[in-house]
């Protein structure tokens, strides 16, 4: 059986994915080691240690996610969260960088260690490079490769391969956000932040609403009517259309989520050893019904069933999904 990562923003999202399924879940320190660094989410030490005690008494695994590029000078407080992760019980640590990577193999030996969807590894020679040098054990493969694509990287590596079926897409390279980090000076890969809340604001402007990220208009919609994610990447901005006038659209990236329900079986195929959920930044309630939803999956994959209808339509950006790049549909 394919083993069913999910995410956990918060303690009370740990223990609703646990409850509802996952075999493992990721999570990160409520600073900028991670790449979510938002106000409300993450862990305290204590918090981890408490989430580790939870997921282990029901034989589930906890992934400390340190994956975000230390800054020159300030090494430390990235060295201090793979120690305080391996204190806590962490089962691996998510990492990309190398010289962390490197620090974790000196200080943290018997530590098991996961390359970040953050390094980009998308060929064989990459991935056996980091396994060689640091003793990596399984690789999260970006989001750009087609399901053919994964089986003969997974045929030609020495470790594990997890992949990403559910939740947000990124039109850079898994998360490498030059727009964010133009428009507020911050970088989701430094900082952990993309789209940082002390840098959006909402006003009513003649009836509507309109959102600015960093002083850049991005949406403006009618009262009524949800108010999307303040992404520039997902923004809805006016352009010209080759024929000389104006048309106003999602230049960069449809609101859509990933779905990738159907090709489960195909994953499993390929070799893949691990499914992971996007959505750290969710509610447990999200969370638990997401997680439910693709244990039933993974469980009707290993039994040879058919697949579940996917039930989660309701729970995608914009409503709309989509199986991105594993059928190269994508635009």
């Amino acid at each position: 059986m394919m083993e069913l990562v999910c995410p956990a923003g918060t303690p009370a999202a740990l223990r609703a994915a646990v409850e509802a399924g996952a075999h493992a879940v990721y999570c990160g320190f409520a600073d900028e080691t991670n790449a979510r660094n938002f106000p409300g989410l993450n862990f305290s030490r204590a918090e981890l240690a408490a989430g580790v005690a939870f997921a282990h008494a029901r034989h589930a695994k906890v992934l400390v996610a340190i994956n975000t590029f230390p800054r020159a000078g300030e090494q430390a407080l990235w060295h201090r969260a793979v120690a305080d992760a391996t204190a806590a019980g962490a089962d691996a640590v998510i990492l990309a960088d190398p010289g962390l990577l490197a620090h974790a193999v000196e200080h943290h030996p018997g530590l098991r260690l996961h390359l970040s969807v953050q390094a980009a590894a998308a060929n064989p020679d990459a991935i056996n490079l980091y396994a060689e040098a640091f003793g990596v054990r399984r690789v999260v493969l970006p989001r750009v490769l087609t399901v053919a694509e994964i089986a003969a990287i997974t045929r030609e590596v020495t470790v594990e391969t997890e992949v990403f079926v559910f939740g947000g897409l990124c039109v850079m390279a898994e998360g490498r956000c030059s727009l964010s980090s133009w428009a507020t000076g911050l970088s989701p890969n430094m900082n952990g932040v993309c789209s940082p809340a002390s840098h959006v604001a909402y006003a009513d402007v003649a009836g509507r609403n309109e959102a600015r990220l960093g002083g850049y208009l991005i949406h403006r919609t009618a009262k009524e009517a949800p108010v999307p994610y303040p992404t520039l990447c997902k923004g809805c901005f006016s352009a010209p259309d080759g024929r000389g006038g104006g048309q106003t659209g999602h230049i960069f990236e449809d609101p859509a989520s990933l779905d990738a329900t159907r090709l489960i079986p195909a994953l499993a195929r390929a070799g893949v050893r691990a499914l992971k959920i996007e959505g750290r930044q969710r509610s447990r309630a999200y969370v638990a019904q997401v997680v439910r939803t693709f244990r039933a999956a993974v469980d009707a994959a290993a039994s040879g069933a058919p697949m579940p209808d996917s039930l989660l339509a309701s729970l995608t950006e914009g409503q709309a999904a989509t199986t991105g790049a594993y059928a190269k549909t994508w635009r």
